[in-house]
């Protein structure tokens, strides 16, 4: 088992590299790795694309970490779902891929536990499901990899082929965890957790 963070957009609201912007003290794309690793996920593939260097610092340092620079990634999310799966494809031993945003703070590992474990007895795709609506995590049995290496196409990462695999919608307690899009949404999630740390 393996994930897959991306984090290779070019940020053109956001103004930059957002995935390597501050939150809490540590860049965005370091919140992904932690909700992996929290979930019980050792090993994790790093897409960047758009200010690649800058992005592959922020994680250069963390251990069991394998960077993938997107070089087609101004095409759409879809190629860095490819160019994660396909090196996630070495891994011989990997039979779930999770799929995270490295602009999406907030997932938790429990999410991530839930979709992984809705694959372990079979299955091909399993998303979060939340009160709002499916987003992310999404895991992807390995039997599937390939296929969407082949067939993903545009900015809609793997949602394009959702019609033709066997997905199970996992029930997550509560609201989509927010992407960053924008400075003020980076903002706002820096003051609701600026107000958490003072009630604590």
């Amino acid at each position: 088992m393996l994930a897959i963070v991306l984090a290779a957009g070019v940020g053109r609201r956001f103004g930059g590299a957002k995935a390597a912007a501050p939150l809490a003290g540590r860049p965005l794309v370091l919140h992904a790795l932690d909700a992996a690793r929290a979930a019980g996920i050792g090993r994790t593939i790093v897409v960047v694309g758009h200010d690649a260097s800058t992005v592959a610092a922020c994680v250069e340092d963390e251990p069991d970490v394998e960077v993938v620079v997107n070089e087609d990634h101004a095409q759409g999310q879809a190629t860095s779902v490819q160019a994660g799966l396909q090196t996630a494809e070495s891994y011989e031993d990997a039979r779930i891929a999770v799929i995270l945003l490295g602009d999406q703070p907030h997932v938790s590992p429990v999410a991530i536990r839930q979709v992984v474990a809705a694959l372990e007895d079979g299955g091909e795709v399993a998303r979060a499901s939340y009160d709002d609506g499916p987003g992310h995590p999404v895991a992807l049995a390995r039997r599937v990899w390939s296929r969407l290496v082949e067939d993903l196409r545009g900015d809609q990462g793997a949602r394009q082929l959702m019609d033709e695999l066997e997905v199970a919608h996992v029930l997550v307690a509560g609201s989509m965890p927010p992407d960053v899009d924008r400075p003020e949404d980076l903002d706002r999630l820096a003051s609701a957790e600026g107000d958490d740390e003072g009630q604590g």
